[in-house]
């Protein structure tokens, strides 16, 4: 009981001491509100609004089918170019597609001799590329089926292909930008609260204080772990319900008090990471050195950015010890398709691990560093 006791002043301290820190509440905020938003607007997997230039070298009525049905939100009005000025236009970066339309077009669709239709892709814009160009061979695919229809030519494929998209049917690339970016947040923010908590009192010199009072290491990290991962917590929560549903309208399908508490388990292993860095580095810039190519690590190969799927076997085992990635299994699960404690249990098990073996070292550092601090 003393030591819960302890547990529990020490972590009301670090409450005191964050609501003293004016820039890492002000960051907390934003990070939470502004930065969210301006992520889940400003990052965008589909086509919206690209420049297109279409080569009508046929200038025929199914031609002109083709070229009206480019609309908008997908694509600007479509620009009408001369063969020798399509490169000229790609070059400048004006145009990211190019429909060049042979002669007799037409004619050879009535004929049946299957002319083909050449894109033109501006492949630096890599996302809109491999999107846009499969949304237009979609476009001219359906108005020449279309055409030859109305002019009572059956036109079919030999199979018919019907796509239905699950848990996001409008593929709104919001709905999986605003909870990654909660996601990535959440890493970021608490191991950087905890080291910077932890620093703090090493560069100001209350951790001496610490010395001297009957509270031993354990007591001082776990407090610093359960105060600050309280904070986290309580943000993470007000964030998704208030920016991501409120303000984005993004629908969360699954439990947010079982998403709430696989949160405070990964913010376990998070938490005590960040002791343990902080360990490391004796100094916020320091600090800040190393967990830079931390967080990179952490985030980009977790799966919030792209499928672990499309990573190498090797790497995807090497980044199953990592807790970021079974989180982000965790989250989409939960938050994305509506999985039950059934389903995510297992990535809730090995957070749990994870957190206590990275705690274990965290605390055998801590104990060295205090005592090379009392000595």
């Amino acid at each position: 009981m003393r030591a819960l006791a302890n547990i529990w002043t020490l972590g009301l301290k670090e409450f005191a001491s964050l609501r003293h820190d004016r820039i890492m509440l002000v960051l907390l905020l934003y990070v939470f509100t502004g930065a969210i938003y301006s992520i889940a607007h400003g990052v965008s997997t589909e086509v919206v609004n690209a420049s297109i230039g279409i080569v009508d070298s046929d200038h025929s009525q199914l031609s002109g089918r083709i070229a009206s049905a480019l609309q908008a939100p997908l694509f600007q009005s479509p620009v009408l170019l001369d063969r020798d000025q399509v490169d000229a236009a790609m070059e400048a970066g004006r145009i990211t597609f190019v429909i060049d339309i042979p002669p007799s077009f037409e004619a050879d669709v009535l004929r049946g001799n299957k002319p083909a239709v050449q894109i033109l892709i501006d492949a630096t814009a890599m996302t809109q590329a491999g999107v846009g160009s499969l949304d237009i061979q979609q476009i001219v695919l359906q108005e020449v089926t279309a055409w030859l229809q109305s002019r009572g030519v059956a036109a079919s494929l030999p199979i018919e292909v019907k796509t239905r998209a699950f848990f996001n049917p409008n593929l709104d690339s919001i709905r999986f930008t605003s909870v990654m970016a909660i996601i990535n947040f959440v890493t970021i923010l608490s191991i950087v609260l905890v080291a910077a908590a932890v620093i703090r009192e090493r560069e100001h010199g209350t951790i001496e204080h610490l010395l001297v009072m009957p509270v031993t290491p354990a007591e001082i990290a776990v407090a610093k772990i359960w105060a600050n991962g309280a904070v986290i917590l309580v943000a993470t929560f007000l964030s998704l319900v208030f920016m991501v549903e409120g303000v984005l309208k993004v629908p969360v399908h699954g439990s947010i008090a079982l998403f709430l508490a696989g949160t405070a388990i990964y913010l376990f292993a998070t938490t005590s990471l960040g002791i343990l860095l902080a360990t490391v580095a004796p100094t916020m810039p320091q600090f800040g050195l190393l967990a830079i190519p931390v967080f990179i690590v952490m985030n980009l190969l977790s799966g919030a950015n792209t499928p672990l799927e499309s990573m190498p076997e090797l790497l995807q085992h090497i980044v199953q010890v990592s807790p970021t990635t079974h989180f982000v299994a965790f989250s989409q699960a939960i938050l994305y398709r509506g999985a039950s404690l059934d389903v995510v249990w297992p990535q809730i098990v090995v957070m749990a691990v994870i957190g206590a073996v990275v705690l274990g070292v965290a605390l055998v550092r801590f104990r060295s560093m205090l005592a090379s601090q009392a000595g």
